[in-house]
């Protein structure tokens, strides 16, 4: 968490981080008591769950606010009104906003915007524990797959050069992501890299039959074919060269007056 002015906010326990986050998952809505003290103390509550719960309530109040966390007859919820920013939101709505942009550097700025918020794994604290697991999932495939878009759109704005050494390392930590290796696999071609290009497609269809036992899709193999045959349609067409500036045109003469 940071303040207004961007300094982080110390929350002293894990337990306390534990409650934050179950409230986070679940954005808006009231979490019951029960499956807060089922999600923080994993089955294995204190003696008292009641009182331990309301403890950790307050020790959260004290740092967020005692009208963040209210009370309700279904249980507690973290109240966020429009001044706030949640992180993965905000990171949902940039993601949303740069699909409805054009210009592909202009687009990958938008989605470099939503990337600039991530400062670690969704959920570090409590990312193993089962209430934060699926939410966690999913919100790094969501970033995943914005990076695979901001690499389409820095391919589709000529940065294959950079792309083509820069996709490596994350290809090499989700080697079964077909859209990485493919966006990766172009970058390379245009890069005049094509062994390396159809290297990287050819591991990918071993990996994914000997770990899933499947085939490529569709839009992979025929990738595969197309930089085989090095269609033209792989290579984007060169910018149109500059204009030449007009001739100067010679200034005209005005007519000599008319002889008597």
């Amino acid at each position: 968490m940071w303040d207004d002015a961007g300094t982080p906010v110390a929350i002293p326990e894990a337990k306390v981080r534990a409650l934050l986050a179950d409230l986070l998952v679940r954005p808006g809505a009231a979490v019951s008591a029960d499956r807060l003290i089922e999600d923080l103390w994993a089955g294995r509550p204190p003696g008292n769950p009641a009182n331990a719960l309301q403890a950790k309530v307050s020790m959260l109040r004290r740092v967020l606010g005692r009208d963040r966390v209210v009370r309700e007859a279904a249980g507690y919820r973290l109240a966020v009104d429009g001044s706030d920013t949640v992180d993965a939101e905000r990171f949902t709505a940039l993601a949303e906003r740069a699909r409805t942009v054009d210009d592909p550097r202009e687009r990958a700025a938008v989605l470099s915007e939503a990337l600039d918020l991530w400062r670690g794994p969704a959920f570090a604290d409590v990312a193993d524990q089962e209430f934060a697991r699926t939410a966690a999932d999913r919100l790094d495939d969501q970033r995943l797959a914005v990076q695979e878009e901001r690499a389409e759109a820095r391919l589709a704005a000529g940065e294959h050069l950079l792309l083509a050494g820069e996709l490596g390392d994350l290809v090499a930590r989700h080697p079964l992501r077909e859209r990485l290796r493919a966006v990766h696999a172009r970058a390379l071609y245009r890069a005049g890299r094509q062994g390396d290009a159809l290297a990287t497609l050819a591991d990918l269809r071993e990996l994914l039959a000997d770990e899933l036992g499947i085939d490529p899709g569709p839009e992979v193999t025929a990738l595969q074919e197309a930089i085989l045959r090095q269609d033209p349609s792989l290579t984007p067409p060169a910018p149109p060269a500059p204009t030449a500036p007009a001739a100067p045109v010679a200034p005209v003469s005005p007519p000599a007056p008319a002889t008597p």
